[in-house]
């Protein structure tokens, strides 16, 4: 039954790797859940002005457009606040999609946790 379906929720986990402030994202950025993931990345960007930044994808189950550039804005102001954001995506679809996209290009990817 298609009333009993729930949307994904979006949920994040602050946590730091090798010193590295690092927010883990979880489950879907879509249309409906930009607003708190946006909030999420700019408090987290800006609370760690000056610091490079880790941004854990790898338990995204989708990522929209909106949300690839809200990631690219939030580098952008960290990159201005004289720091750096790096991703950590363990899915191989999804680091495909980052290549297809550009973002790849524009941030450094890592496989996994280890590797950042």
């Amino acid at each position: 039954r298609w009333d009993s379906v729930t949307p994904m929720e979006f949920a994040t986990l602050l946590s730091s790797h090798n010193g590295k402030p690092m927010l883990g994202l979880v489950g879907e950025i879509d249309i409906a859940t930009v607003p708190r993931c946006s909030d999420a990345i700019n408090k987290f960007v800006t609370d760690n002005a000056g610091t490079d930044l880790l941004l854990d994808l790898s338990h995204l189950t989708a990522l929209d457009d909106t949300g690839l550039g809200i990631i690219l804005g939030a580098a952008g102001r960290a990159r201005n606040a004289g720091g750096d954001i790096a991703l950590v995506v363990a899915d191989e679809r999804m680091r495909q999609r980052l290549d297809i996209t550009g973002l790849s290009r524009a941030l450094r990817v890592h496989h996994s946790i280890n590797e950042a």
